[in-house]
């Protein structure tokens, strides 16, 4: 299945260098801080990751280098920063960084971004080490750039070394610069590698060590710091899993948030109930059988914070410029949502109405939250249509060809999860969306598309007849062509989710049995598509 998806930026690093520099010297609380942390490590990972193209391989990097050695100082007040009680904190001025690309790609850093991984964590984490010798500090890029960072300066060590582990996702491999990878092992350091993994393999890790190994480092001087306590995934080598059980790889969880920074918002909290992993539908509907299918590892945690009289969504948002991004979505489709009260060092905070039932939205309030959407121009597009035929071939219709060379689409920020039971009505007749801020950058390959694609979305989970499908079209100004691309492309990724979600879900009988009928629903309705067709027709 073709599911998971990069997203990333592309900015000229002279001025996002500006943006950094600018806040530098200056004292700042601890979230902002924080931010500035997360800027600055995706500037030191895009101008690693340009050289890399440029060179084939990992090389010195004189300008990396010198942003790394500041990041290492802005971790440590970081650090001191939250072991005082996040009191906020400066950092040093900007080194003078010269021979910059024009452009570099910046990557989402997902942990960051999805699962609620704080830098932090990774310096308490390094502090649990037992080593033997001087450590000596391995990034992989791209999140582990920060957080290697961090780990070095929890650790008193120099700065890090970043690496990009390269090739097949279930077996990446390494490529160093001969004179790197001289300095790397000089002085038989322990090796403390950092990542935010593992994955399905754990093969970006697992490959680190197994280069290390190589070049004659004993196992017990190799030392983790994942994002997580488990074991490697389904997909994982013998070798990697081996090691994997013996290493040291001590882990710190921040992923909830501390009451404070909740009452500091709304007041004094009464009560507090974790409804992430798809613990929310119980008070979406008591009957577990009408659940919807969930991944708890897809789902952002959240929880259910009560006051004196009214109740909170604290949903996580991310840290950096992408959770200061949804708190501007949230604003410009205030009339569709939950009412915002707050971003803080991460989490959304937004009210929750215990008195909203499910609903079915009405054509005209569709197309009033849809043309809402559609007026907010992408800064970043998503896959392709060209992306999306391989997409469908992968997962569906192997022999699937439309005509692409028609479409014109005009990304925006789009919605992505047109879900039914993500529609409320409150008793004054209002409509909410109660989840409209993540999806069209979610971990997935879709990101933004043109809104052709929500009015495919609602199409295929409203279960709209053909008249409201015409109606909502024609509303939007949509090209039939692309909306009957597009349901063929919703379908085939919606498939490709749900069997992917059904085979990794191993202990959760009940959660693959729904992921495997909604899977399906959709494997029949594409059963009924005529691939040598243009673009091709699926209800």
């Amino acid at each position: 299945m073709l599911v998971y998806g990069d997203h990333a930026e592309r900015v000229d690093p002279r001025r996002r260098l500006a943006e950094v520099g600018a806040a530098a010297g200056r004292l700042l609380p601890h979230e902002r801080l924080t931010d500035l942390f997360v800027d600055a490590a995706g500037l030191a990972q895009g101008i690693a990751d340009a050289d890399f193209v440029l060179a084939g391989e990992d090389r010195p990097r004189p300008a990396e280098a010198a942003l790394l050695a500041w990041l290492t100082l802005l971790a440590e007040r970081l650090l001191q920063s939250w072991d005082q009680g996040q009191v906020g904190g400066s950092a040093e001025p900007l080194p003078d960084l010269a021979d910059l690309p024009s452009e570099v790609t910046i990557k989402l850093a997902e942990g960051y971004a999805f699962y609620a991984l704080r830098p932090e964590a990774f310096g308490l984490a390094a502090r649990q080490l037992h080593l033997s010798s001087e450590p000596r500090v391995i990034g992989l890029r791209s999140i582990g750039t920060g957080l290697a960072c961090m780990a070095a300066a929890a650790l008193r060590a120099p700065p890090p070394v970043t690496l990009r582990p390269i090739g097949d996702p279930f077996d990446r491999r390494l490529s160093l610069a001969d004179d790197l990878a001289t300095a790397l092992l000089d002085g038989g350091p322990h090796f403390v590698v950092v990542d935010e993994g593992p994955g399905l393999s754990g093969s970006s890790l697992g490959g680190t060590a197994d280069w290390l190994e190589d070049h004659d480092v004993a196992p017990d001087r190799i030392a983790f710091l994942p994002g997580h306590a488990g074991a490697l995934g389904p997909e994982a080598r013998a070798r990697h899993r081996e090691r994997w059980e013996k290493a040291q790889r001590p882990v710190v969880t921040l992923d909830e948030p501390r009451r404070s920074w909740i009452e500091a918002l709304v007041g004094p909290l009464t009560g507090w109930e974790d409804l992430s992993g798809g613990q929310w539908r119980s008070s979406w509907s008591a009957a577990d059988a009408d659940w919807p299918a969930v991944d708890p590892m897809w789902e952002r945690r959240k929880f259910l914070a009560s006051t004196a009289g009214d109740a909170w969504l604290v949903k996580w948002a991310g840290l950096g410029r992408s959770a200061a991004a949804k708190l501007r979505l949230a604003e410009q489709l205030r009339d569709f949502l939950p009412d915002t009260t707050g971003l803080t060092h991460g989490w959304l905070v937004t009210r929750w109405h215990d008195d909203a039932v499910p609903t079915r939205p009405r054509l005209d309030e569709l197309t009033a939250y849809l043309k809402a959407r559609a007026a907010l121009p992408a800064a970043q597009p998503g896959a392709c249509p060209q992306t999306l035929v391989e997409m469908v071939r992968r997962n569906a219709l192997p022999d699937w060809s439309p005509d692409i060379a028609r479409f014109a689409p005009r990304p925006v920020v789009t919605d992505n999860r047109m879900a039914a039971h993500e529609w409320l009505r409150l008793p004054g007749d209002r409509l909410l969306k109660a989840d409209a801020l993540d999806h069209h950058q979610g971990h997935d390959l879709i990101g933004c598309q043109d809104i052709a694609w929500d009015v495919a979305g609602a199409a295929v989970e409203l279960d709209l007849a053909a008249d409201e499908v015409e109606q909502l079209r024609s509303r939007l100004d949509v090209s039939p062509a692309l909306l009957d691309f597009y349901r063929i492309a919703y379908r085939a990724f919606r498939l490709g989710a749900h069997r992917m979600s059904a085979a990794s879900l191993a202990y959760w009988t009940e959660e693959q049995r729904r992921h495997a009928a909604a899977a399906d629903l959709h494997a029949a309705a594409l059963a009924a598509v005529d691939p040598v067709e243009h673009a091709g027709h699926v209800a």
